[in-house]
């Protein structure tokens, strides 16, 4: 039986890209640690946001807490 390859033809196959390193998850925890130094509002002094092209809602639903 022929396999049917889905999704754009045009694209290589995920296990055929070399030019990308996919780091494995860790075995072990992570530690995130919020402190009061941390501005209020994420999108301050935050490398990530770009004004121009940031969803801001999203943006602070990723960095913020709920």
């Amino acid at each position: 039986m022929v396999e049917k390859k889905i999704g754009n033809q045009n694209l290589p196959d995920f296990k055929e890209l070399n030019d990308r390193f996919i780091a494995e998850a860790s075995d072990e925890p992570i530690l995130v640690i919020k402190t009061n130094l941390d501005p209020k509002n994420a999108t301050d002094e935050n490398p990530y946001y770009k004004e121009s092209e940031s969803d801001d809602e999203e943006f602070s639903s990723f960095f913020e807490e709920s």
